[in-house]
């Protein structure tokens, strides 16, 4: 038998511990007083060397969210991985020569500790205000961020489900006139492993809560949705009727979504363009052609018809197996 020790001394030891652990815990966190609004310039930030760290926890003000512009451009990209794309000065050439006022990034696949510890957001375009959400269940994997030359209203990270809320996905920045939702949807995975969750789980709650934005103000969703909606969206539709992205419950979810008030601005302005967004990294995929287009601008049908001058898909960007899309909005008129 293990040897009996004296309690007082372990117990001791144990409180000290604990209470060291208390404390830390208690330094690091930063939460809005009750009835008060965040500032994250008070107390400990999350991130030192970004204008915010969000987290499904924290939904503040942090400007009056006024853009003093009649028509801004707003971008998004799913790049596959910052490091890499940092690397290869993709990013600051591609602010450099078309100037989003909100850029928009997809599947990040860095964590908190990555972007306090390699200060990430200081290798980022200067003169954007930058917000972050990235996957607390697992490292390298998924996370949006968006740049924005205009403090908005307020930032939130993730639905406020628990149960979609581990993987960084969404960030919604609130503006004087218009919500912007920023998404990576999930994929449905390899052999379909995840097509009941995707489905039958995150497409209707995602669906509900860009409806209850609705109710409110003009909302774009723009990302990686991962879903080709029609044939005409797809290189090989008859070959990949199985394959993540193309099964018809995605496809029949994404017109869910539609029929409740909202609008694919690039098929809508132009009906019988064949153009991709994303092309594997196999089989010389992009010189060939054989893509998908999975990313998106969605609009809510009123500020389609006010607000949206042109949806482009920006296929001379490379630097990631996706490339660019972009809105040009018109703000005075909504």
């Amino acid at each position: 038998m293990p040897r009996k020790q004296k309690s007082g001394g372990v117990t001791k030891k144990i409180q000290k511990s604990k209470a060291k652990a208390e404390a830390k815990e208690k330094e690091e966190k930063v939460e809005a007083p009750k009835g008060k609004k965040f500032n994250p310039g008070k107390g400990k930030k999350s991130q030192g060397t970004l204008e915010s760290f969000v987290t499904a926890e924290t939904n503040y003000d942090t400007g009056d969210g006024k853009i003093d512009k009649d028509v801004i451009k707003i971008s998004s990209w799913n790049i596959n991985g910052l490091r890499a794309i940092l690397g290869k000065n993709e990013i600051e050439k591609y602010v450099s020569k078309e100037k989003p006022d909100i850029l928009c990034l997809n599947e990040t696949k860095v964590d908190k500790e990555a972007l306090d510890n390699e200060q990430i957001g200081k290798k980022m375009p200067k003169d954007y205000f930058q917000y972050w959400n990235c996957c607390k269940c697992s490292k390298g994997y998924s996370g949006v961020a968006v740049f924005s030359l205009t403090k908005p209203l307020s930032v939130k990270a993730d639905l406020g489900i628990p149960e979609h809320d581990q993987e960084g996905r969404t960030l919604t920045l609130e503006f004087e006139k218009f919500y912007l939702v920023s998404c990576y949807v999930p994929n449905a995975g390899e052999k379909l492993v995840r097509l009941s969750y995707r489905t039958k789980k995150w497409d209707v709650a995602f669906r509900n809560y860009l409806n209850e934005l609705k109710k409110k103000k003009h909302v774009i969703l723009c990302g990686d949705l991962n879903v080709a909606h029609h044939e005409i969206d797809i290189s090989n539709p008859k070959g990949n009727l199985k394959s993540a992205g193309f099964t018809v419950e995605e496809r029949d979810e994404f017109t869910n979504l539609l029929n409740t008030g909202f609008v694919d601005s690039f098929r809508e302005l132009y009906p019988k363009e064949v153009k991709y967004s994303y092309w594997s990294m196999r089989s010389n995929a992009r010189a060939t052609n054989k893509g998908w287009r999975l990313d998106y601008f969605v609009v809510d049908s009123d500020g389609f018809k006010k607000g949206v001058q042109d949806s482009i898909i920006n296929n001379d960007v490379h630097g990631s197996d996706h490339c660019p899309i972009e809105l040009t909005w018109k703000l005075k008129s909504l």
